[in-house]
């Protein structure tokens, strides 16, 4: 039902909104076991994916760090060999 939700800090080009938000929708289904809400439960589905945006959002733009930025087309890169690694017959 549910992707991975990657990691989103000290990435060269920086997170972008939709990045925050794909995650927190991630997240909101996977506790919630629902992939989409029925009618009655689409409000407070969207108000959990709009609040951990926020906090996510909030979290992600005040860490520090000294290491330098990885560069999200190496780290892919990285990524693909280890799934063809692990899948490979």
């Amino acid at each position: 039902m549910c992707r991975n939700i990657r990691p989103l800090f000290n990435f060269d080009p920086p997170v972008t909104e939709e990045e925050i938000r794909a995650a927190a929708l991630q997240f909101v289904r996977k506790i919630s076991a629902c992939n989409a809400p029925n009618a009655g439960n689409r409000e407070a589905f969207e108000r959990a994916v709009d609040e951990i945006a926020d906090v996510s959002r909030r979290l992600l733009f005040s860490l520090k760090t000294n290491a330098p930025a990885k560069n999200r087309a190496v780290e892919a890169a990285k990524a693909k060999a280890r799934v063809a690694k692990r899948f490979a017959s």
